[in-house]
């Protein structure tokens, strides 16, 4: 093991000192006047080259090295791997914007995946390298039922491990169609399919064997692209570049600063204008269906008359633009300008200062932002405890210590970045508050056209004279906070080589989370339903054909739910989280901790966890059909689980308890779980 780890070391120096001098050359090629779009090409094709050829070099059809890695990963490359698996798109691309956007609630994310870890150390991992299987079906159903009684627990937690990974594997590859479309000019959908083709060369060729080499890899880069535009942030504000210790400095200024915006009668003007706007929409929708019908007759009228007088064609084509854009019939209206409403009353808030703790206009609103807060910090440390891609790398150590020492390392790595992400949302808060707001709008930095052309339907950034003085005020910037880290380069003044960098390192954060996923999917489908229900006769090179193939199908089906757009990317992490929470984490600790639960109380807890957080998300969400006005304790839909986890647990308890005890052969595998592992 010393000779295979010293070896793997040598390798991933070499790499670090070539990536090194590829963006030195890079820079220098930059400063010759090489073009932007030629630097974006160039990260895009080096990445995806690298990525593919650790692929085709690590191509395997053995099913140990397919499935995990044959299980000789060392601690520390395992715990890189790992890091790389978890620090997803939301991680490196939009947990900065959201602190960047709601200031200390945003900290519940942080504290949410990091305090999960320290559960997956404590209650999960250790117990599954020990079990010693490939997949978190395969535990289940072992566990709860054994030779020919688990078959309804495996598919059950089959059907589980599909909704939570596909959940997540979508925000993934909406991260790479972002980036794509931004860094190299295609469209969003043709950038997502970009990326898919990065992700299938890994994970198809070689399965864990090739995603862990490659997320080794791809962590050295993500850690490289966020670290680099944070410590110049910091060196530039601050004079000291490590921004972990030096944002300390700028929250005192930032907070002055946003007092004094507060109390400006500009700032007051625009989101005044903005509450102006959003009474317009809400009398629109008071007055439907006859409302409708006046506004497309008006619409019609003013596109006749300026036909009529023989307008300009820019002023006839707005014309027929807005006709075009406007709802077809009443009930679309009501999407529309409940969606308008709800954007222009956002924009008519007051600023949230950044480092106050809950703020709110009351003391009720208040704890309701505490309880939402608490709520999602338990939500997400459940659901890391239970999602099925990162436990899967419990497998592939070659011992239970092994298994321990990695979580550690992982912890390390991880904390590497989220230590970091907290500043970087202070200093390019301050970067904004002190160099765009008050500043002119001829004056306008030109990364904000550019950012506001990569998907014009949707627009990431927007800044629009509402009063029309001339100078840019802070309620008159929309930023989405998916954009704000790979913006960053350009806010800080950097050069571009340093934007395709960061980009390089999201694009790292999604496909690497995003081959796990997939795996994590694949290998549900192919091992727990094909190899041990439909066909256990199946040769070894048939499983893993059959897994790759299952992979090429779902990566598709995933790449076309995300071109859809179907919401913003922590959206859609938070509800992975809650579902894995609600799911999976009851019966997992409880099959390790509580000899009593026995599978019928599994089944039970499996899908009384589901069905309550399932429920709730669709009663509470708007955007699914819902109603804010549903919620219980106004706890938001994204922390469904709160509910979802109790509601198993009770389940998976009682339905235990009224059911026959396990078999003496569950018993002793609890027995073996929880024995040490003898030293060696």
């Amino acid at each position: 093991m010393t000779t295979r780890f010293q070896r793997l070391s040598r390798y991933y120096l070499t790499f670090t000192a070539c990536f090194g001098a590829f963006l030195l050359s890079i820079g220098l090629l930059e400063q010759e006047g090489m073009p932007r779009v030629w630097i974006g090409y160039m990260f895009m094709f080096a990445t995806i080259v690298l990525y593919a050829a650790i692929g085709v070099l690590s191509r395997t059809s053995n099913v140990a090295e397919y499935y995990v890695a044959g299980r000789r990963v060392p601690a520390l490359f395992n715990g890189m791997a790992t890091a790389a698996d978890w620090i997803s798109a939301a991680s490196f691309i939009s947990l900065a914007g959201g602190l960047y956007l709601h200031g200390f609630d945003g900290l519940a994310y942080v504290m949410g995946w990091t305090g999960g870890y320290c559960l997956v150390a404590l209650l999960i991992a250790p117990y599954l390298r020990r079990f010693g299987q490939y997949t978190i079906p395969d535990f289940l159903a072992e566990r709860y039922g054994g030779p020919g009684n688990g078959r309804a627990v495996r598919l059950f937690g089959v059907a589980a491990t599909i909704v939570v990974s596909f959940t997540y594997v979508v925000a993934q590859i909406y991260a790479v169609g972002l980036i794509a479309s931004r860094f190299t000019g295609v469209d969003f959908s043709v950038g997502i399919f970009l990326g898919l083709a990065s992700i299938l060369v890994c994970s198809f060729l070689g399965g864990m064997r090739a995603i862990t080499w490659t997320q080794v890899a791809q962590y050295i880069i993500i850690l490289v692209a966020f670290l680099m535009p944070a410590m110049w942030l910091s060196a530039k504000h601050s004079g000291n570049p490590i921004p972990q210790v030096a944002y300390g400095k700028l929250l005192p200024q930032i907070s002055a600063r946003e007092a004094e915006l507060t109390a400006d009668p500009k700032e007051l003007a625009v989101r005044d204008i903005f509450r102006q706007r959003a009474a317009q929409f809400q009398q629109r929708l008071d007055g439907l269906p006859n409302s409708w019908e006046s506004g497309r007759a008006e619409l019609q009228h003013y596109l006749e008359s300026v036909r009529l007088r023989n307008a300009s064609l820019l002023e006839i084509r707005a014309a027929e633009r807005a006709l075009i854009a406007y709802p077809k019939n009443a009930e679309e209206a009501v999407t529309a300008w409940r969606a308008g409403r709800d954007e222009n009353l956002r924009r008519a808030r007051p600023i949230t200062p950044h480092a106050q703790p809950f703020p709110a206009a009351t003391p009720e609103q208040s704890d309701i932002k505490r309880k939402n807060f608490l709520a999602l910090a338990l939500c997400l440390m459940l659901g890391t405890a239970a999602l099925p891609h990162i436990l899967m790398r419990a497998y592939t150590t070659p011992s239970v210590n092994e298994t321990r020492v990695s979580v550690f390392w992982t912890l390390f790595f991880i904390l590497l970045i989220y230590l970091t992400i907290p500043a970087l949302a202070v200093l390019v808060k301050y970067d904004v508050y002190s160099a765009l707001v008050g500043s002119g709008f001829p004056e306008l930095p030109t990364w904000v056209s550019y950012w506001a052309s990569v998907d014009r339907a949707n627009p990431l950034i927007s800044i629009t004279d509402i009063n029309g003085d001339g100078i840019v005020q802070l309620a008159e910037i929309a930023i989405d906070g998916d954009v704000l880290v790979l913006a960053t380069p350009e806010i800080a003044g950097l050069p571009y080589v340093v934007s395709g960098l960061v980009a390089a390192g999201g694009l790292a954060a999604a496909l690497s989370t995003a081959d796990g996923l997939l795996l994590a999917i694949s290998n549900a489908l192919s091992h727990d339903v094909y190899y041990k229900v439909v066909d256990p006769k199946a040769s070894t090179q048939k499983r893993v054909t059959i897994s790759k193939l299952i992979l090429l199908g779902v990566a598709f089906v995933a790449a076309y739910s995300a071109s859809t757009k179907p919401g913003d990317i922590l959206s859609l992490v938070g509800a992975a989280f809650s579902l894995a929470a609600s799911t999976l984490f009851p019966v997992l600790v409880m099959g390790v901790f509580w000899a009593r639960a026995n599978r019928f109380g599994a089944l039970a807890g499996m899908a009384t966890g589901f069905g309550v957080c399932q429920y709730y998300m669709l009663h509470t969400n708007p955007v699914l059909g819902g109603s804010a006005a549903a919620q219980w304790f106004d706890i938001a839909p994204i922390s469904a689980g709160v509910f979802g986890v109790p509601a198993g647990l009770a389940a998976l308890v009682l339905v235990s308890l009224v059911t026959p005890a396990p078999d003496a052969r569950s018993q002793a595998l609890i027995r073996h779980l929880r024995t040490p592992e003898p030293p060696k």
